[in-house]
């Protein structure tokens, strides 16, 4: 799809999602046609972009360790508009010592902006890693602050 970020790469498998990417890096060999569950997940990261849905209701599967799937999980309770740190994010999942474990599963999200790991910055305030580049996150998070504010 094309987004305002950039073209993005959207990859389902048994009716549900299991990749955003910004490269086309399919796990194996796809087909590139439209589905309806491809059409309704374009639809709705349009009405994300234009700042009309803050929510997403597209079945998902998300792929990876145990671990990694409580900090993606943990990350859906991120509320829109708001930032949480790798700690808070640590602490959330009931593993305070983990912050790097949660960075690292944090980088590796395979659905990116559904699963918004961008809402999660540094201690400090400050941006740090995105798999989409750091002014991808940033616009993501001012969209999203300029929605709340408006």
């Amino acid at each position: 799809m094309n987004s305002p970020l950039g073209e993005l790469y959207i990859f389902e498998e048994d009716n549900k999602i299991v990749q955003i990417s910004t490269s086309y890096t399919p796990a194996k060999e796809c087909k590139e046609e439209m589905s309806e569950l491809l059409s309704n997940t374009v639809g709705q990261l349009n009405e994300y972009f234009a700042g009309t849905r803050k929510t997403f209701s597209i079945p998902l599967d998300m792929r990876g360790t145990e671990f990694q799937k409580r900090v993606w999980n943990a990350l859906l309770e991120i509320p829109y508009g708001e930032t949480w740190s790798y700690k808070q994010l640590a602490e959330f999942i009931n593993n305070p010592k983990a912050v790097r474990a949660v960075g690292g599963a944090n980088h590796n999200n395979p659905i990116m902006i559904i699963v918004p790991c961008h809402r999660v910055i540094g201690s400090n305030g400050s941006l740090t890693g995105y798999a989409g580049g750091l002014d991808m996150k940033e616009h993501l998070l001012n969209l999203e602050r300029s929605v709340i504010r408006s």
